[in-house]
């Protein structure tokens, strides 16, 4: 049971989120020099209205998927313990709400890179290292200390995302599991089944319909939320106001497809550090 609620825990949570028809273009896009050559670019994500969590069919899609996925890994058909642990997973799900972002905001064109990082910080965390790979192994704490400096360094108004601003953006607009439709492939993406086995360059797969890169899969990216259940229909919602675990989201380069469905949850204490953690920033227009 305990290895069964180790990998529960790596696959986090889920919610499948569906967004409301509207034409979905590419944004502004704000950029910002860091000199010596690295930059940062910000893409303005505009306003709109989704439905995020997940419906009763998805739910059920989502528990096969991973009843499969532990048969793999475990490598024997499952008893009642091990599916014990998936119904878990599932009693983690929130409901489908209504979600109104009224205004605009900035998100990052790519992860934060290891040359970004560096730019700020004055180190690099990441055991794979490379300028323009996405920084890894960085808790939910030193992503709040790299902004920190960050906006003492430039105008400001840098921050993590809330889990609400990154499902929006990563579904630009899209209803199907992944924004690339409601299948994902190693064309698309680097997780588990890309054979990877590491991080890649950012903007190495093609961007969504706002313009973002690889908010599927690579490394996991951690957003402002604690980890809570989701409200009912809200305006710009936040979460918790305090709690024990942060918000990931977007999956990573040695795990499942599930994992880097636009609405899937992952939450973990915010100390915790691992390869394949890394993060993205948004910015208040």
């Amino acid at each position: 049971m305990k290895r069964i609620l180790g990998i529960a825990m790596v696959l986090g949570l889920v919610g499948a989120l569906t967004v409301m028809a509207q034409d979905i273009k590419p944004e502004k896009v704000d950029v910002v020099d860091f000199g010596e050559g690295v930059k940062l670019e910000m893409v303005l994500v505009p306003e709109g209205k989704f439905k995020m969590g997940f419906t009763k069919k998805g739910l059920a899609e989502l528990k096969v998927e991973i009843q499969e996925y532990f048969k793999k890994i475990l490598k024997k058909e499952l008893v009642k313990e091990d599916l014990d642990a998936v119904d878990l997973i599932i009693s983690w799900q929130g409901k489908q709400h209504e979600v109104t972002l009224t205004k605009p905001y900035y998100m990052g064109k790519y992860e934060v890179t290891q040359e970004q990082y560096e730019a700020v910080m004055g180190k690099n965390p990441s055991d794979i290292k490379g300028a323009k790979l996405p920084v890894a192994n960085v808790s939910w704490l030193d992503c709040k200390e790299f902004i920190k400096k960050l906006n003492a360094k430039t105008n400001g108004g840098y921050r993590l995302p809330t889990e609400a601003e990154w499902e929006y953006a990563c579904r630009a607009g899209t209803t199907t599991a992944y924004s690339f439709g409601d299948k994902m492939t190693p064309k698309d993406a680097n997780y588990e089944d890309s054979k990877i086995g590491k991080p890649v360059e950012v903007g190495s797969y093609q961007p969504n319909a706002f313009g973002l890169y690889d908010m599927h899969g690579n490394v996991w990216e951690w957003c402002e939320d604690w980890h809570g259940e989701y409200p009912f229909a809200v305006t710009y919602p936040k979460g918790p106001a305090t709690g024990e675990n942060r918000v990931l989201r977007g999956g990573s380069f040695d795990l499942t497809v599930s994992s880097a469905r636009s609405s899937y949850r992952l939450y973990i204490t915010p100390t915790d550090r691992f390869n394949f953690f890394g993060f993205r920033l948004a910015r208040t227009k």
